[in-house]
Parts: structure tokens; C-alpha cells; sequence
């Protein structure tokens, strides 16, 4: 979909739309990612505790976005109704109905309706069985899904501009500029990233932009190498000569002459990036230094499945989204860079 866009006015892009689609593995992953993506931002829709509608006395009411107290269905207190409690589904059933979600579990509700040993097994209730607290698996895969790839959408985001950034200053400027940039990359490529979160942990308690704003410090510099030697290259061509001559300002040269050549790097390389940034929140929520505790995590989900053995569906059904998200994120990244490559010929 990156190059759709434009493909009728621009040739290049057209061409490059063209690879993109020849590559069917590629090509098909985009669309399977995306449908997985665009479901994952309606999971409160999917999995959750409480009805997406009820009919009640000849009135509407949408739980799901509002919240309503028991007095509004006939029960005794002000509080908000709990609608897992069959009192209150029995007073809503006897004058109205129920429209509930696909799955009726959110992904912090708890099944105390389970008579054997925690974490249960796969049943017609919990599709794939419970965790060590009853919660449904299910339905914190759905939510673990779409944290996991938000988090890595918003860190590639600001991991691109800020990489891009200082590896154009480089590349455009050189000499001291350049070398002391690369003197300071070097360095600050060498912290380790993984203990200073832990020691971090010590003091403050981790939340998705915490371990943002921490990742974010270490994760710019994988696009700085490609975009620096892209405005090395192009710095001394004839375009970008004339154009100093002219003298035009040095933002609009590297912003309108040069980063259109750097962005095909760069857009190459951002799949692999995204993958990457899953990764990394997954292995830190597994070692108990990501989200907090009780958030749905795919990581903390393999967490349990490594302290369950007994309960292969934990470890099992973790690992298979995991291996599909990143499988088809590198099937992805492939095709956008054989998009790219004008020597790729598509099959």
C-alpha cells in the first residue's frame, strides 16, 4: 500500500509498486498483518466482560462504551453493574436481552467459574484455556497483540526521524561534525541497554512510555550508518553542487535533493526495525522488566508457559503468534526491499 498511491503519476513508484506486488509472499503478508493489525484495534469489540448492547425495558444501552450502575437494570446498589454476575443477567434477560462479544472475557477477567487446578486447559469457554490466574489466554493474546505492535510502530516511528536526522547532519556536513558523531555513536552503542533497564526498574515501575522513552535513547542509531552514507555520496554530485552554487539553503537541499535518496534505505530497512522493537519488548516483558504486571503481554505469557510446563497451550499459543507476527514482518520487509531494488525482477 506504500506506493498505490502514487503509482498512476510516477513511474518509479508505479515500477516500484509493481516488484512490491510480484512478490506474492510479501505481498500477502502485507494484507494478512494488516487485517490481524486492524482487528486488534477493536478487541474491546472481541474479547471483553462486558455486552457490546443490551435491550432493557424497551431501552438501549451499550455497556461496552458507557457505564451504567445496577439501579439502571433493577438491582439494589449504585455501583457499576458487573455483567459476569448472573444476578445482574438474570434481571436484564427477564425484560430485555443480551448482545455479547464474540469472546466474553476481557483480558484482566478472572473465571471463577473453573472447578479443576489453574491454569486450565482449552474448553469451550476459554478457547485456549486459562492462565495461572484464570484469566482467557485468548483474550490477552488479542490485547498483547495489538500493545505489542503499537509499541512498535510509535518506537520506529521516532527511531526513523531521529536516525534520519543525525545521520543526514553527518553525511551532509562531515568533517568534525562527522567524526565526532561517529566517536559518540560508538560510544553510546556499547551501554548496556538490557542492565540499565533493570537498574532503572529498581527506581521507577515500568509503563508502555517509559520503556518507550528508554528505548528510544538506543534504538535510533540502526538507521544513522545507512542514511550518513547516502549523504556522503550524494553531497559531492553535480545536482547538489549546482544547487550550493545557487545558493540555495542547506535545509532545502537536504530535505528536497538528497533524503528522497536516503529514504529508500531507510524505508527498506523499517520492517526489519519493527520486528526488531516486538522483540525486544516481548524478551523484557518475559524477564519481568516490561509492561506492568497484569498487562496483557505476550512475553509474560511465555513467562508462564516457561513456569507451567504442565500447560502447553500457554507456551504453545504464545510462540505461534509471535513466529506468525515476525514471519510475516520479515516476509514484508523482504518485499519492500526487493520493491526497491530496481535490479530485482519480480517473478
Amino acid at each position: 500500500m506504500l506506493f498505490k498511491s502514487n503509482k498512476k503519476s510516477n513511474p518509479l513508484n508505479q515500477a516500484r509498486w509493481l516488484r512490491f506486488k510480484a512478490n506474492r509472499r510479501g505481498f500477502w503478508s502485507l494484507w494478512i498483518f494488516a487485517i490481524l493489525f486492524v482487528l486488534s484495534l477493536f478487541a474491546e469489540l472481541i474479547a471483553n466482560d462486558k455486552p457490546l448492547l443490551v435491550e432493557y425495558n424497551d431501552a438501549w444501552y451499550f455497556p461496552v462504551v458507557e457505564t451504567y450502575s445496577e439501579t439502571t437494570f433493577g438491582g439494589e446498589f449504585e455501583i457499576e453493574a458487573d455483567y459476569t454476575d448472573p444476578y445482574i443477567i438474570e434481571l436484564i434477560e427477564d425484560k430485555g436481552y443480551i448482545l455479547w462479544p464474540l469472546i466474553r472475557f476481557h483480558y484482566d477477567t478472572i473465571n471463577y467459574n473453573i472447578s479443576g487446578v489453574l491454569p486450565s486447559a482449552p474448553d469451550s469457554v476459554n478457547w485456549l484455556g486459562t492462565d495461572d490466574k484464570g484469566r482467557d489466554v485468548l483474550a490477552r493474546i488479542i490485547y498483547g497483540f495489538r500493545i505489542s505492535v503499537l509499541f512498535g510502530f510509535v518506537l520506529t516511528a521516532i527511531s526513523t526521524v531521529i536516525g534520519v536526522f543525525v545521520g543526514a547532519t553527518q553525511g551532509y556536513y562531515g568533517g568534525w561534525i562527522d567524526l565526532l558523531g561517529q566517536r559518540f555513536i560508538e560510544v553510546w552503542s556499547g551501554m548496556p541497554t538490557l542492565f540499565l533497564l533493570i537498574i532503572l526498574s529498581s527506581f521507577v515501575e515500568p509503563n508502555f512510555w517509559w520503556l518507550l522513552g528508554i528505548m528510544v535513547l538506543f534504538s535510533w542509531m540502526s538507521l544513522v550508518g545507512v542514511v550518513r552514507a547516502e549523504f556522503l555520496r550524494c553531497r559531492n554530485f553535480d545536482y547538489v553542487r549546482a544547487a550550493q552554487a545557487m545558493g540555495v539553503d542547506d535545509k532545502r537541499i537536504m530535505l528536497r535533493h538528497m533524503l528522497p535518496n536516503a529514504m529508500v534505505a531507510s524505508l527498506t530497512m523499517m520492517p526489519f526495525i519493527l520486528s526488531g522493537s516486538v522483540t525486544t519488548l516481548t524478551s523484557l516483558d518475559f524477564l519481568g522488566f516490561g509492561l506492568p504486571v497484569g498487562s496483557p503481554s505476550l512475553g509474560e505469557l511465555l513467562a508462564q508457559g516457561k513456569a507451567n510446563l504442565q500447560a502447553p497451550w500457554l507456551g504453545i499459543s504464545a510462540f505461534v503468534v509471535l513466529s506468525v507476527m515476525l514471519t510475516l514482518l520479515v516476509f514484508i520487509g523482504e518485499a519492500v526491499r526487493d520493491a526497491f531494488d530496481p535490479h530485482h525482477q519480480g517473478r
